[in-house]
């Protein structure tokens, strides 16, 4: 009987391969980071097939730590699951496999005119009513829109049927098992292309984005045999010029294309979107349940059960997970574009600190922020704003502020969009959350996690196993197969590390939080 369920975690800053035991322990990891491209103001991009070769190399890296020269893949490894960065939209040729165009990241905002002018009839809100979300540049449908309209050649492709769109999802499963072109309901609930009452590609928002229906993948449930890994995965023709990859790059990652798969014989047979995952790795399967994820940017999802409520107070409405033949389940969600890019913003443009885990430290030698905000809208704001237009603002600064400050003001504005999302779930849900369940690379930051147990007023409570992404998609994909029964057996897994518990007095967080409401005004009252 194998032993393990191996998850890929294909993320905005890099690429993990994680193997669980039945018990939901880590057993092994390998993660490697793929570049950031900024091609321009707003612009955020991604190499897909260095992506996809940071995937094949950390795959074969945590299989070396948990195979013996004895045991095969198939002997040991149950089944793989996938999860991704959600929204990062890229399409390719299905016949050379060659990207058409760089993926173009969830936070880009070039879609910002496309999606203003579509909204010029109907509003932001025209598609909630049939996908749950605003119109507004974070989706995959204008991505797909803008490189048809602005890709040379690829619109006449793309209706010939020779092209193919997909999330990051997508582009691993049909490299890995060698041409299955499918997504799942949560993965495509965050296109604005899927009905959430039918989990199927919208024929009317179809035709008013211009996205021919050939070129989306099958939506199928987060939990189900797609396929089984090929020997080699797909081969991918000479690259496109223009692409980000340059020569020796493409050389190395050809290189990687050619070695045979570590996972050959092993079924897919998970896949969810990465905040999703979470919330199924946390085990949040019961309404009124919730998660909040700590990385790049940061995703409160709320369990609402098996119809979609919608949100009047700028949360999104989406698929949480489907398994198997039994009926999908919804969430809402709030979703911050930077919270710990931030972090990464004052190590990489700043140089105020050698590695992230330092601006726990830095922030330490100072009591407080010094009275100032920092606003983090680079890529605009999301929920509950939904201000495109939106710039980042650092507000209340004197000389009396030092680096020391900037650091908290950067943890303190995670918290205070924690809690601007949290005030927005329990309005829309009539729910009172007791407690907040938290994940992600930030998570180990003690000091950040009291001010959020502060700001928030409600306690805030980590798990034993953090990696809860990749844990939802091995879930997912060990269901499918066996290797778990049920959802009692994954609710046995977990387990309590530690709790931060309110101490704040009540007059000083009311205090601390409207002079956050009154610097958000000042990222976009600027422009008007």
């Amino acid at each position: 009987m194998p032993k393990y369920v191996a998850a890929i975690d294909q993320g905005t800053t890099s690429t993990r391969c994680i193997i669980f035991d039945h018990g939901g322990h880590v057993v092994s990891v390998d993660q490697k980071e793929h570049k950031q491209i900024y091609p321009k103001p707003g612009w955020v991009e991604h190499d897909p097939l260095e992506i996809w070769a940071r995937t094949q190399e950390v795959m074969q890296g945590a299989l070396k730590e948990v195979l013996s020269d004895q045991s095969s893949v198939v002997s040991e490894i149950a089944a793989i699951g996938v999860t991704n960065q959600r929204e990062t939209t890229v399409v390719w040729d299905k016949t050379t496999g060659q990207p058409v165009y760089n993926a173009i990241v969830w936070q880009d905002t070039r879609t910002d005119a496309l999606c203003n002018e579509l909204a010029k009839d109907g509003g932001q809100d025209q598609l909630r009513a049939k996908t749950g979300l605003p119109l507004a540049t974070y989706f995959s449908g204008p991505k797909i829109k803008w490189i048809l309209d602005n890709v040379p050649g690829t619109r006449a492709k793309a209706e010939k049927g020779e092209l193919l769109f997909g999330n990051m999802d997508t582009w691993i499963i049909w490299n890995l098992t060698g041409g299955t072109h499918v997504t799942d309901v949560s993965n495509a609930s965050r296109t604005l292309l899927m009905n959430l009452q039918t989990l199927d590609w919208d024929e009317e928002i179809l035709h008013l984005l211009g996205i021919p229906r050939t070129m989306l993948p099958k939506i199928c449930s987060s939990s189900e045999i797609y396929g089984t890994v090929v020997t080699q995965g797909r081969r991918h023709r000479s690259c496109r010029p223009g692409l980000a990859a340059r020569t020796g790059e493409q050389q190395r990652h050809a290189g990687a294309r050619r070695q045979a798969s570590p996972l050959q014989g092993v079924p897919v047979s998970g896949d969810l979107g990465d905040q999703q995952a979470a919330l199924f790795g946390q085990t949040c399967f019961s309404p009124g349940e919730a998660k909040n994820t700590y990385g790049t940017g940061c995703f409160m999802l709320l369990n609402m059960g098996e119809l979609p409520v919608p949100s009047n107070s700028g949360l999104l409405t989406t698929l949480a997970y489907k398994i198997g033949d039994q009926k999908a389940i919804y969430a809402l969600e709030g979703s911050i574009a930077i919270t710990g890019a931030l972090v990464q913003w004052l190590r990489d443009n700043l140089g105020l600190i050698q590695k992230s885990a330092d601006v726990e430290t830095l922030a330490c030698t100072v009591e407080d922020s010094g009275g100032i905000y920092f606003v983090p809208a680079f890529s605009g704001l999301f929920a509950p704003y939904w201000r495109s237009d939106a710039r980042g603002a650092i507000v209340g600064m004197t000389r009396y502020v030092n680096k020391g400050h900037l650091a908290r003001a950067v943890l303190e504005a995670t918290a205070y969009q924690t809690r601007e999302v949290l005030d927005a779930m329990e309005k829309d849900s009539g729910v009172k959350l007791t407690s907040l369940k938290v994940d992600g690379g930030m998570v180990f930051n003690e000091l950040l996690m009291q001010f959020q147990a502060d700001i928030l007023d409600v306690p805030v409570i980590r798990p034993k196993v953090t990696e809860t992404t990749a844990l939802g998609a091995a879930y997912a994909a060990g269901l499918a197969v066996g290797f778990w029964k049920s959802f009692d057996a994954l609710r046995a897994n977990w387990g309590k590390d530690k709790e931060w518990k309110p101490k704040m007095d009540a007059a000083k967080r009311d205090k601390l939080y409207a002079g956050w409401k009154k610097a958000v005004t000042r990222t976009y009252d600027w422009i008007e």
